[in-house]
C-alpha cells in the first residue's frame, strides 16, 4: 500500500480501551471510508492495511483478543460463497459480513414467500416476492460496507455449479434440496475448496465439513440417485432456534478453516438437539 495512504490511516488513528481497559489505536468507519474515497481504493483494503499496521478498524474491536490483527486481515483477505440464502443462508450472511469475511459470493435463485418469515433473518413483510440473493447483497452493505459481495439470481446446478462458485476460499451448503447438496459438492471438490455443510429438520440439525479429496456426502445420506429431492425437514419443518444454531456453527466451522485454528469436523458430523440438550459428534468412516 502507498506510503501516503499508510501515514493518513496513521493520522486519523486514536487510542482507545477495550472493556478490560488496555489500550489499543483505532480508527473509525468513517474514516475508512474517507480514506478509501480520496485514494480511490476499497475500504476492505484500508482496513487490512491498517490491521496490519497494527491499527483496529472500530468494528472489529469487540473480535479482537479472541482474534488477532492478523487473523482479522485474513479473514478481510478471504472469500466465502454462501449457496442458498433462506434460513440457513440469511444468518451465515449476516455472521460473516459481521465479523469481515471480505468477499461473499450470494447464491440462490428462489424469492420470498411467507412461510419464511418463521426462520429466515433476511425476510420480512415488505419483502415477499423479493429474490433472496438481492436482498442478502443490500444486507450486507447496510452492515459492512467494506465487505464485497457477488451475487446470482439462479439456482445452482451441474451446469453452472463451479463458476458460481469460484475463487471461494470456502463454500457454505445452506440447501434445502439433497441432490443439488451433492451437486454443490461435486462444483466445490473441482474448485479445490472446503465445503461447510448444514442441514436442519424440526428442532434437530447437523453440520459437517468436506475437503476435497474426502468421500463426504455419500458417508451420511448415501448414494444420491436413490435419495428424494427433500429430506426428512419436508415434514417435520424447520424450528427458527434451530436453524440459527445449525447457522452459527456452520460459519465457526468457515473461521476455523481460515484461520487454521480449533477442531474442524472433517469427517465428522455433528448432531444437535437443543429440545434434548444434544451434542453428538460421530465419526464418518
Amino acid at each position: 500500500m502507498d506510503a501516503g495512504i499508510i501515514d493518513t490511516i496513521k493520522q486519523y488513528a486514536s487510542q482507545k480501551r477495550f472493556p478490560d481497559n488496555t489500550l489499543y489505536t483505532s480508527i473509525s468507519v468513517q474514516n475508512i471510508e474517507k480514506i478509501a474515497v480520496n485514494y480511490k481504493v476499497r475500504s476492505r483494503d484500508i482496513e487490512i492495511t491498517a490491521l496490519e499496521s497494527d491499527i483496529v478498524p472500530e468494528r472489529y474491536t469487540r473480535n479482537m483478543k479472541s482474534l488477532s490483527v492478523t487473523d482479522q486481515a485474513i479473514l478481510l483477505k478471504s472469500t466465502v460463497g454462501i449457496v442458498g440464502l433462506g434460513g440457513l443462508g440469511g444468518m451465515a450472511t449476516e455472521i460473516l459480513a459481521r465479523i469481515g469475511i471480505g468477499k461473499l459470493i450470494l447464491i440462490d435463485g428462489d424469492s420470498f414467500e411467507e412461510s419464511n418469515l418463521n426462520r429466515q433473518l433476511l425476510s420480512s413483510h415488505d419483502k415477499i416476492g423479493f429474490p433472496k440473493a438481492e436482498a442478502a447483497e443490500k444486507r450486507v452493505r447496510e452492515i459492512n460496507s467494506s465487505v464485497e459481495t457477488r451475487y446470482h439470481i439462479e439456482y445452482l446446478s451441474e451446469n453452472n455449479g463451479a463458476h458460481l462458485i469460484e475463487g471461494s476460499d470456502v463454500i457454505v451448503d445452506c440447501l434445502d434440496n439433497l441432490k443439488t447438496r451433492f451437486t454443490l459438492e461435486q462444483a466445490a471438490k473441482k474448485n479445490k475448496s472446503p465445503l461447510v455443510s448444514g442441514a436442519v429438520a424440526g428442532n434437530t440439525g447437523q453440520v459437517t465439513t468436506i475437503f476435497p479429496e474426502d468421500s463426504g456426502l455419500n458417508l451420511i445420506y448415501g448414494n444420491p440417485g436413490t435419495l428424494p429431492e427433500k429430506g426428512v425437514e419436508a415434514t417435520l419443518g424447520t424450528l427458527p432456534h434451530a436453524v440459527a444454531l445449525v447457522s452459527t456453527l456452520e460459519c465457526a466451522e468457515v473461521i476455523k478453516i481460515l484461520l487454521n485454528k480449533g477442531g474442524i469436523l472433517r469427517n465428522k458430523l455433528l448432531i444437535i438437539n437443543p429440545f434434548e440438550n444434544l451434542f453428538e459428534v460421530m465419526e464418518l468412516y
